[in-house]
């Protein structure tokens, strides 16, 4: 079981290195990591089990952020509408991304970036990704193609940046932190 002291911070090298694509059928160290990321954010929606564990909830967690670097992760979060998305998320891909740009009002937050960091990061709007999908259930793998707006396609993006070691405020301006393009529309949205 992981807790949040498990999750590599900012500072690590690791989080700023790429990660590989994932050799298919899963090997059992692979699965047992996605289900491992699955866990915590599971239990990150537990009121006991967050204190209990010592656990900072999230609604996505990447592999790099365990210091395991393969392209997967895991994406657990109710979209703006109420509709819970679960997604184990296997050698991702965007496909295409809109003009229009999204960023959330309150900012964007990190599970290996333990502080506030001021500033709006500007993400694509809506995206079209494609991705190995475990299901969690039948702990089967299948190639998927999905449409992901607002909330969900920023936490999808955000955990995709991981990837590639990257970190959400290296897309926030420096010069002008708030700055808010003409073509990008805020999310009000809130856990």
């Amino acid at each position: 079981m992981l807790s949040y002291k498990d999750i590599i911070k900012e500072n690590h090298e690791d989080l700023r290195k790429r990660c590989v694509e994932i050799s298919l059928p899963l090997s059992k160290e692979d699965e047992a990591t996605l289900l491992l990321m699955d866990e915590y954010l599971e239990n990150g929606y537990d009121d006991d089990k967050v204190k209990k564990y010592n656990i900072r909830p999230g609604v996505g967690l990447a592999a790099p952020q365990i210091d395991v670097l393969k392209k997967m992760f895991v994406i657990l979060g109710y979209d703006e509408q109420g509709t819970l998305h679960h997604y184990g998320v296997i050698n991702p891909k965007i496909l295409r991304y809109s003009e229009e740009l999204t960023y959330l009002e309150s900012g964007e937050g990190c599970l290996s970036v333990d502080r506030t960091v001021e500033g709006y990061v500007h993400r694509p709007r809506r995206i079209q990704v494609e991705f190995d999908s475990y299901d969690f259930t039948t702990r089967k793998t299948k190639r998927i193609t999905l449409k992901l707006k607002n909330y969900m396609a920023i936490v999808f993006q955000h955990e995709y940046d991981h990837l590639f070691g990257r970190l959400f405020m290296d897309r926030i301006n420096q010069q002008n932190p708030f700055y808010v393009p003409a073509n990008s529309f805020p999310v009000q949205f809130k856990e």
